[in-house]
């Protein structure tokens, strides 16, 4: 068995290069970690006063002052919280990573709430060394008979600490930045960076300029920032004095005819910095629509209304608060730009930790408060923590919730969101088996004449109405029968039929673009069949995935077949007929396309006007779908030219009957030009054709044009 030997010691020499390059990604994040220490004091000194061990003066206002300085290159942080003792700094600020909250949290758990503490690690304060050259803290402890304290380091293994001069109770720490950092000390760069951090922390933070210039003169009638306080300079009156006969002054006093107009001086306030109280901290109740869209619209900066939104307030079994928008978004979800704020008690961590929000809420804009995150030391990520699942999952339910609910109470509302919510919803069920489960039945679907429908409506085979009365059913000798014997009858149909029907598959249609597949949607239209409008790039992988998940449901696009629908009714002859002459015209029409690949069937179609169809299969055309993904790679995809492809050519057509009459003849120029513009035109009505193939076809179609004025 190994020997085991003394604990493992750490070098402040070797810590502090460490702590000052890698201890944060971001140098500016040391204003919320210096603010959020200051917020601490405070709240710490308001527990004290609640449990009777410090008193709070009857003036007292809790604020922590940011004080900004270029020209001595510094930066203070002023707090009025509790304060240290000599031997708290030597406790709290002389050992690395001792952490004061986690050490009051421990000594007063029993006797107050802990939740409002947001410091959890003693490295906080170290980021200041990040940016500085020397750190100087004056304190002063609320303790009866404290002595104030000096602390100064200039970020080497040596610190410096004696009585000091600060004479009321709370901290200061002054940072004098390193020539890189001096931007720092410029009160816009500041302001920037405080509202990023610290917009919404719990105590009124306040921003200033130290020694600003006072003398500075505008006159009365100019405009005015809000930040700036007034003093009134009144002119001076100057008075002509009279003399009498004797040369001696006497009279009355003559004010000047011209007096100088009042002159203000400007003299520059401290700006608060922060909302202390945000939306996400109240009850909905007390919130009206205008509260959500004004923080909507100061938060993320979108002069757009957001379609709606969900307030989460939760306390049991862990604390969040927050707002989720769900902006306007009908556009293709690679697009989307949203954002989630999280916050710790107030304090902004980071966007779009991944770990909390689920990666589909990544799409909307919103913020999260949860005190209960376990953060690690640059409270930027997050430790390992199964804890963290469950609050994604938390708010994956709860969003989940709100979509079904307005569904099922609100339809007409939840349709008018649909097409901007759609692309989040369906990238939602991608990648959230969970969130797919609870949305299934909720997703909606636009038919050919507009009206939305789900899925189980889309499914909907016409079953009867199992309230039908059937109490004056009667036998085949007319007599009446017993309604119970009748409706156990009925019953026991249904079930037969629910279970024939769940073996079949379920076809739903659908259509990708009503331009550019119009003449299916008028086929369609003409016979009453139904199909759905899917025309976004998600829609592909979702019907794979709803077919995946859902047994015995297939979508497919309008041109994937010509089913019996589409056809007029033939005689078993007939139908030998036109086999026979598919089977001479796919030789035919392959010759004049030089496509060997090419399927030609001969059909007769109720619509005469018709003359040929091109339909692809389903799961030949989703594979030349899947394949184009790769086409960038260099992928070739004239390979995949014509597979799946089938020519159907309308025997009712003058066109077709005509190639069908010559299709014998061995030098037939018209044939050969109808069959190949019989093609073009099929495959016009798929999608747009090639460069080559549209010459050929603008070419071909004048040879025919002036084939008439002959």
């Amino acid at each position: 068995m190994a020997e085991k030997h003394g604990s493992l010691s750490i070098n402040s020499e070797n810590i502090f290069p460490i702590i000052k390059k890698w201890l944060y990604s971001d140098h500016d994040i040391f204003f919320r970690e210096l603010i959020s220490n200051g917020c601490d004091a405070i709240t710490k000194r308001k527990k004290l006063d609640v449990i009777g061990e410090c008193h709070l003066p009857e003036d007292y206002k809790p604020q922590v002052q940011v004080i900004v300085n270029p020209e001595e290159k510094t930066l203070k942080f002023i707090d009025n919280g509790l304060g240290m003792t000599a031997d708290e700094v030597e406790e709290y600020i002389n050992q690395i990573a001792f952490s004061g909250a986690a050490d009051f949290i421990e000594k007063y758990k029993d006797k107050s709430d802990d939740n409002q503490i947001i410091g959890h690690f003693g490295l906080g304060f170290y980021s200041a060394f990040m940016v500085a050259d020397e750190v100087h803290i004056d304190t002063l402890s609320c303790k009866e008979g404290a002595v104030p304290v000096h602390w100064e380091c200039d970020g080497g293994t040596e610190f410096a600490m004696a009585d000091g001069s600060w004479d009321q109770v709370g901290t200061q720490v002054t940072l004098f930045l390193n020539e890189d950092c001096l931007q720092f000390c410029n009160e816009y760069k500041a302001e920037e960076v405080i509202q990023k951090y610290c917009s919404f922390m719990p105590t009124e933070i306040w921003l200033s300029r130290e020694n600003t210039p006072e003398t500075q003169t505008i006159n009365e009638d100019e405009k005015l920032d809000t930040d700036v306080v007034l003093e009134t300079i009144q002119p001076e009156k100057k008075e002509e004095k009279k003399e009498n006969k004797d040369g001696e002054e006497g009279g009355e006093a003559k004010e000047e005819e011209k007096p100088e107009p009042v002159r203000l001086k400007i003299k520059k306030r401290p700006v608060l910095m922060n909302d202390i109280h945000p939306l996400w901290t109240k009850s909905p109740s007390e919130c009206e629509k205008d509260d959500y869209i004004e923080f909507y619209r100061k938060v993320f900066h979108d002069y757009k209304e957001p379609l709606f939104w969900i307030h989460l307030n939760m306390d049991y079994p862990f604390n969040l608060k927050g707002i989720l928008y769900f902006p306007k978004i009908n556009m293709e979800y690679e697009s989307i730009e949203g954002v989630i704020k999280l916050y710790n008690n107030q304090v902004f961590i980071a966007d779009n930790i991944k770990e909390v929000i689920p990666e589909f809420l990544m799409l909307l804009k919103g913020v999260i408060d949860c005190p209960d995150l376990p953060l690690n030391v640059s409270r930027s990520a997050l430790q390992n923590d199964g804890f963290v699942k469950k609050i994604s999952d938390y708010i994956t339910k709860k969003v989940a919730d709100k979509l079904s609910g307005l569904c099922k109470t609100a339809r007409e509302e939840y349709e008018k969101y649909w097409d901007d919510i759609s692309p989040f919803v369906k990238y939602g069920c991608l990648k959230d088996d969970k969130f797919c489960q609870k949305m299934t039945d909720y997703i909606l679907f636009k038919d050919l004449d507009g009206n939305y429908k789900t899925l189980p409506d889309c499914l909907d085979v016409g079953k009867s109405d199992p309230d039908e009365k059937s109490a004056d059913a009667v036998d085949e000798n007319g007599e009446k029968v017993d309604a119970e014997v009748v409706d156990d009858k009925a019953d026991a149909a249904k079930a037969d039929a629910a279970v024939e029907d769940e073996k079949k598959e379920k076809t739903i249609y659908y259509v990708t673009d009503l331009k550019q597949q119009s003449q299916y949607v008028n086929m369609f239209r003409q016979e009453g069949m139904s199909a759905v409008v899917l025309p976004d790039q998600i829609d592909q992988p979702f019907i794979n995935q709803l077919e995946m998940k859902n047994e015995g449901i297939r979508f497919r696009r309008i041109d994937a077949d010509i089913t019996d629908s589409f056809k007029t009714e033939t005689s078993e002859e007939d139908q030998k007929e036109l086999d026979a002459q598919s089977e001479a015209l796919q030789k035919l029409v392959r010759e004049a396309l030089g496509n060997d690949k090419l399927t030609v069937k001969v059909e007769k179609l109720k619509n005469d006007k018709v003359s040929s169809v091109l339909t692809i299969s389903e799961e030949s055309r989703r594979m030349q779908d899947m394949m184009r993904m790769y086409a960038a790679n260099g992928m070739d995809m004239g390979m995949f030219g014509g597979e799946g492809e089938t020519l159907v050519l309308n025997a009712s057509h003058t066109l077709v009957q005509y190639v069908l009459a010559h299709k014998d003849e061995a030098d037939n120029a018209n044939g050969k030009l109808i069959c190949e513009q019989l093609y073009d035109l099929a495959k016009l009505q798929n999608g747009p054709l090639e460069a080559e193939a549209m010459t050929r076809f603008v070419t071909r179609s004048n040879e025919i044009m002036e084939m008439l004025t002959k």
